[in-house]
């Protein structure tokens, strides 16, 4: 009797161990101090994780298996959540965006995701780098982004369905997007080179009256900034604008925005001109998008910004940003 009763009481524990956790375990240690709270977001979920005086948490989450996202303020990285997962994060650096180590549970799909993220994050995921590269040098670059692709993928035998079937569509819209646009591409970057001659505009209309043309800008760096009232990530960059034109303000430098913005918000751009105190020299486009100077330079998503030495040479047809550091290094970088 005892021998059949010890049998059920083994079964009954095998049976409690083999059933999944239906919650999800995070844990892991900050390096950035002073952060009180993690947000983790999903689809239809929102958690906030408490975060101990020695940067340490734990917590557990009953989630919806997919891509969610983890974030201290505007810091955030994305991962993969599953009930049952036990992921402890070593985190590389202060920002969470610095990178993780994943352990545990899900571990696997996590840091696929993790070295995933890593490639879109540098110049290999930038088409420019393609773009400029003569044929041989772009089907060597590409293959070789493609084999590191495949090795992420063979190092994770076990990834989670969802991943495999959400990282081969953005890989075939990215290598397609590449191989597809590499000869056009190709050729406007190379007659849009650094140290090209500039391609030029003719008397668009200046905010302060009369007309202006590239070429009253010339023995100056002239720095353009191509907009329109409605696009958001162009307005965005208005602060950083301004900042900038203040910092150059009597060094050998014009600021010039020109607005791509159709006839029918020509009053609009008027009118945000003055609203907003835009500095700089402001212009009009003759013909929005259809300008000669914008289609000459392959413009089809703004905002974009340009950058012409002081003989009207080129030289960077898709600088920096106002709001990226690398653009006054540039600057600094020529003399300016």
């Amino acid at each position: 009797m005892k021998k059949i009763i010890l049998l059920f009481a083994v079964i009954a524990i095998m049976s409690c161990k083999s059933e999944p956790k239906d919650y999800v375990t995070l844990s892991g240690k900050l390096k950035t101090p002073g952060t009180e709270k993690l947000t983790v977001q999903g689809r239809d979920f929102t958690k906030e994780i408490s975060v101990n005086a020695d940067g340490t948490f734990s917590d557990t989450l009953k989630v919806t298996d997919g891509v969610h996202a983890i974030s201290n303020g505007d810091d955030r990285i994305t991962l993969f959540l599953k009930n049952g997962y036990d992921l402890n994060l070593e985190f590389k650096g202060e920002r969470l965006s610095d990178g993780v180590l994943y352990k545990g549970e899900g571990s696997e799909t996590n840091n696929f995701m993790e070295n995933k993220r890593g490639f879109y994050m540098s110049d290999n995921a930038n088409p420019k780098t393609y773009f400029t590269l003569d044929k041989a040098g772009f089907d060597a670059k590409l293959a070789a982004a493609k084999l590191e692709l495949q090795g992420y993928k063979d190092k994770a035998q076990n990834l989670d369905s969802l991943i495999v079937v959400m990282d081969a569509r953005n890989d075939e819209m990215f290598f397609g997007y590449i191989e597809s646009n590499y000869e056009a591409m190709h050729e406007t970057l190379t007659r849009l080179a650094k140290g090209k001659a500039s391609p030029v505009f003719v008397n668009y209309e200046n905010f302060k009256g009369g007309k202006t043309s590239l070429a009253d800008l010339k023995g100056k760096y002239v720095y353009l900034d191509i907009w329109a009232t409605w696009c958001a990530p162009c307005k965005a960059e208005i602060p950083f604008l301004k900042t900038l034109e203040k910092e150059y303000e009597g060094k050998n430098i014009e600021i010039v925005s020109i607005s791509v913005d159709k006839p029918e918000a020509y009053e609009t751009w008027k009118k945000m001109v003055a609203s907003e105190q835009l500095g700089g020299m402001q212009l009009y486009a003759d013909n929005n998008f259809e300008s000669q100077f914008i289609l000459d330079y392959g413009i089809n998503a703004i905002p974009r910004f340009i950058l012409i030495d002081p003989a009207g040479n080129i030289v960077d047809a898709d600088a920096a940003r106002p709001s990226d550091p690398k653009l006054k290094e540039l600057f600094t970088e020529l003399g300016i």
